[in-house]
């Protein structure tokens, strides 16, 4: 795991940097998707999540679903177009896990992507995608207190 500018980003997922969204590609080529560090905290305490439905065809940039906390209500765009196969039900459940685990059991979905190869070369990933988000939140402003 990195830390950049105080929030923690690990260097082998794909980011949609300005949208604060992460890819995961699973071993079965399924991508899981959610929320990173940095969204969690600007949210605060999250305290609704609402992915859509297993079946849905999203294309990239298409809400995946909303998330609600008491500072901000707003959708999960998705980094990739895929199908959802999969909502994680424990996040439904208790969805203070996107705050407590962003990144393990805080994720928000699987989808089987359709163009995984094309999408994910617009994505940040890597050493390279990590100075890219340390450059959009040092434009930004943010950083973690």
């Amino acid at each position: 795991m990195t830390t950049v500018r105080g929030f923690d980003l690990p260097e082998d997922l794909y980011y949609l940097v300005e949208k604060h969204v992460w890819a995961r590609r699973q071993e079965d080529g399924t991508v899981r998707i959610g929320l990173t560090d940095v969204a969690q905290n600007l949210a605060k305490k999250v305290i609704v999540v609402r992915p859509k439905a297993v079946g849905k065809t999203l294309a990239r940039a298409q809400s995946a679903g909303t998330v609600e906390s008491g500072k901000w209500v707003g959708p999960v765009p998705a980094p990739v177009a895929g199908e959802i196969v999969t909502v994680n039900d424990e996040l439904v459940a208790t969805p203070s896990l996107m705050n407590d685990d962003p990144y393990g059991r805080g994720w928000l979905l699987a989808l089987r992507p359709s163009a995984w190869d094309a999408d994910a070369a617009q994505l940040a990933t890597g050493a390279d995608g990590l100075a890219a988000y340390e450059r959009f939140l040092e434009a930004q402003g943010l950083s973690k207190a």
